[in-house]
Parts: C-alpha cells; structure tokens; sequence
C-alpha cells in the first residue's frame, strides 16, 4: 500500500455455464412465465433416523410435563442440619444382613462393629448423614420400617433366589409410598460355573424389575473375607447411597415421627418400690423427622399406645456433621463419626449418667500359675526374676490392681451386701446388711424396758461423773508424791548396796580362815 493507492478486490461471478446454470436459468424463465410446477415428495423430507428422534421426541414430552407438576418440597430446612436419612437393610434371615451393615460402617467411619443392634448413624459426607437400621424377620417390624424409610436396601440370597418374605415387604411398600429401592445379591461365590453365574444374574435382573421398575439399580456381592464383604463392592455401594436423591412423600412431610435410637425410665426408685406397677415416666432420644413436635401433643408409641407428652427438649447432637468453616476436599476419617448407643461400638458405651467400659479379655495372670520357663538358670537370673516379679505387683487403688482383685471375686456382689457389716464406733457392736429395727422393736414390752435401763443408766453416769472426776484428781496427787519418794529410795538403795557387799566380802574371808583351820 505504498502511495496511499487502495487494492482492486476480484468480485464474485457466478456461473453462468454447467448443468446446475442451465437448471437455474429454466427455473427462472418458468418463474416468469408463470409456467412452475411445484411438486412435494412427501418421502424425500421423511426422518433419516428413527431411534433418535424418538428419543428427542420422547425428551420434550417429558420436559413439558415435569412444568405441570409443582415440585414437592422438603420440609427440612437446608440452612438447618437435617436428621440423617433412614437406611433399611431388609431380607430373609441368613443373607447377610448384618454382614452388610458392617461392612457399609468400616467403610464411611473406619470402626469395626461387634454387635449390629438398633440404629447406627454415621456421616457419609460433608453435608450428609445415614442411619442404618436392620429390618427384622416380622410383619409388624416390615410395617414399621416401610413407613420411615427414605431407601431400602434389599438383600437377596442369589443362590437360594427371591423368597416370600420379600414381596412381602415389596407389597407393604406399595402401600406407603414406596421409597427407593436397591437390590443387593449376596452368595454369588457358591456358583461354580461362570455360565450359571451368568444365567442366575439374568433372571434376577429380570424378575426384580419386574416387581419394582426397569432400571432399578442392583448390586452383586460375592465372597466375605474377614466377616465383611469385598470392599470393591462395598465400596460401588457407597458411592450410591451418599449421591442418591429421596423424593419426599407427602404423609411424611405432614406429620412429625421420631425414630427412638435409645430410651430411659426415670421413674423414682422409691415408687417402684412401693408400687412395681405404677406408671413409668421414659425418655426417649431421636431425630425428629417430618413437621416439629410440640409439648402437650399426642403420639403414638408403637405397641403401647397413646400418649401425652410432658416436655420436648433439644439435645446436642450426638453425630454431628463436620465443621464447614475449614475449606478442605474430601471428608478426613479422623472426622467420620459414629452414633450407635445399642451397638457396643468400640470399648466405650455412654449413658445418659454414666459411662460403661469393656475391658474384653484383659486378664492379669497369678504368681503362682506362671509357668517357670528357665528351670537350670543362674542364681542371678533368679534373682533378677524376683525383682520383676516385685516390679510386677500392682497397687490396689490403680486400676491395674483393681482389674486384678475383680479376678479373684468368688461370690457376687448382692451376695457381698447381704453379708457385709458396719461398725460406727470402736468398740460398738457391727450392724450386719439386712437385719430390720422394725422386727427388734415389735414387742412394746421389751422396747419400754431397753428405754427404762439407758435412762437409768445415764442418770447413774451423771451422779457418779463428780465423783470420778475428784478421784481422777486425788490419783494425780498421790502420783507425784510416789515419784519424788522414789528418787530418794533410789539414793538410799545405793548406799545399802555398798554395804551388804563389802559385809559379803567379809564373810567370805571369814569362811577361808575357817576351812584352812581344818586343813
């Protein structure tokens, strides 16, 4: 661009020559001519594919109709921790209930459960809780866990196949709602042929579709190494049951329920005692899910009844969900918590006014019961055993003596209060467990006599008080006096000593000169 001069751009020519000008030119002249024949083909603008447009088709329907609907919303306020969602582990007895449960604890809190009793609730993620709950082989247990369950865990033997038991417990949640439902097939290591393995996962699929709806999730568990379940597996389940979404149900979200996770009677010992069947004051510890509860409202207990209620208190929760202040990625185990008061997790088990510590098998082996393993040592190797064997006594305010001395318990220790006596004085008479004022003191006659003799027993110590008192006085006196004589007895047996010795002298010589005059 030198000199300022502005560059000549080529425009664009069209074609004037070939097959498609010609077309065009015709198209052109008709068009004026008003000679055009306007054909359609109805099969040439007809859908290239089928299956996509269905899909397309079938998207937008759906779409449109999800607009229709109003979403239900969940009373659970979001800026307010919600109470954990209520897992149900339901099937037959023997297919590995318990086992699962186990297994799903060890993997979100790292704690190996002994027992598998009531709810267990742990934190499966920063803003997510679950409680695990076993459903028993009941129908009044299949009805109660069908009206509170958010998910259910549907544990099927693959080798035996589905029993009654279970759409049993499918035909309640009909009648409830029907939660979410997953299907988890346990025994999968008894098949011996990978072929009827395939065979038997096919016919599950099929039939538990079925009975719930096509697309249901299910999961295969094979083989259980060390009472748990492989933790691949476990841990594909997992993943699951902390991203699935509940959908509430409308008689839930409009009535409040309380899962009970423990209880407590505080009735006052003393009217047990005057009357075992007097009314029970109980406490009862939960989540509250639904709407709120409020004082003075009746609820039902299950199995009992109707009840009022006398006070409703919130309590600190006992599992609750990390701190959100610290900015982290993933849930540390050190912060996973668990909440089984039923359960025995760990050595601790707390209550509401104490605190309960299972020592297992933590057992202090006797002196006289170890068994000498060097016989044909040296005598400083023995001697060094003593020491040890001295460095090994425990004291028995420690708790290592304590332990100790629990061992060597014989009797019980309602046996050991039955027997037990109490002594108030020196030199009073021991009182003994059990022994009733009530029954020394029934005859009258016996009592007024008791009461006549101490009287007149006080009144004799009171006439006598003075007289002892000078007594006691007189007998000052009379020692002082007896320890100056004796100061000077001791002088005068001194000098008499002297005496009678030189006049045995004497008397010795005398008794020589005598036998030397026989001589």
């Amino acid at each position: 661009m030198e000199g300022g001069d502005a560059i000549d751009h080529r425009s664009h020519k069209t074609v004037k020559s070939g097959r498609g000008a010609k077309e065009k030119k015709k198209d052109r002249r008709a068009k004026k001519e008003h000679t055009r024949v306007e054909r359609h083909n109805p099969r040439a603008f007809s859908v290239a594919n089928i299956v996509r447009t269905q899909r397309t088709i079938q998207r937008n329907l759906d779409r449109e109709q999800k607009k229709e609907y109003v979403p239900l919303k969940d009373r659970r306020a979001e800026e307010v921790e919600a109470p954990p969602s209520l897992v149900v582990v339901m099937g037959p007895s023997g297919v590995g209930k318990s086992t699962l449960i186990r297994s799903l604890v060890k993997m979100y809190s790292n704690h190996n459960l002994t027992t598998v009793t009531g709810p267990i609730t742990v934190v499966t993620g920063k803003k997510r809780r679950i409680t695990l709950f076993e459903c028993p082989n009941d129908t009044a247990a299949m009805l109660d866990c069908a009206k509170v369950a958010d998910l259910v865990l549907l544990c099927v033997d693959a080798k035996f196949g589905f029993e009654m038991e279970t759409f049993e417990f499918l035909n309640v949640l009909q009648t409830h709602g029907f939660p979410k439902v997953m299907g988890v097939f346990t025994h999968l290591d008894q098949f011996r042929t990978a072929k009827n393995l395939r065979k038997t996962k096919k016919l599950l699929k099929h039939r538990f579709w079925t009975e719930i709806y096509d697309g249901a999730k299910m999961f295969y568990f094979s083989g259980v190494i060390n009472g748990k379940y492989q933790k691949n597996e476990v841990k594909q389940l997992t993943l699951f049951v902390s991203r699935v979404k509940y959908r509430p149900l409308v008689w839930r979200n409009t009535h409040p329920y309380m899962v009970v996770d423990r209880h407590e009677d505080i009735t006052h010992p003393n009217e047990l005692s005057e009357n075992p069947a007097c009314d029970r004051s109980v406490t009862f510890y939960g989540y509250i899910r639904g709407t709120h509860m409020k004082p003075q409202m009746k609820v039902h207990l299950i199995g009992a009844g109707d009840f009022n209620m006398a006070q409703v208190s919130a309590l600190p929760d006992p599992c609750p969900l990390p701190d959100q202040d610290k900015k982290r990625q993933s849930l540390s185990k050190k912060e996973s918590l668990l909440f089984a008061p039923l359960s025995n997790v760990g050595a601790v088990s707390y209550d509401n006014d104490a605190v309960y510590i299972d020592i297992g098998r933590a057992n202090y082996t006797k002196k006289e019961n170890l068994e000498q393993n060097d016989r044909n040592a040296d005598e400083d190797d023995d001697d060094e055993d003593e020491n040890d064997e001295e460095e090994l006594e425990y004291d028995s305010d420690a708790p290592a003596g304590l332990l100790k001395s629990l061992q060597d318990v014989d009797a019980g220790v309602d046996e050991k209060m039955e027997n037990s006596t109490l002594r108030l004085f020196k030199g009073s008479k021991a009182i003994r467990a059990g022994s009733d004022d009530e029954k020394s003191n029934a005859d009258d006659d016996s009592g007024d006599e008791n009461r006549k003799r101490a009287q007149s027993k006080a009144e004799l110590e009171a006439l006598i008080l003075p007289f002892r008192r000078r007594n006691e006085e007189n007998d000052s006196d009379n020692d002082e006096s007896e320890s100056s004589e004796d100061e000077s007895d001791d002088d005068d047996d001194g000098a008499s000593v002297d005496d009678s010795a030189a006049s045995k002298d004497d008397e010795n010589s005398e008794d020589d000169d005598d036998e030397s005059d026989d001589d």
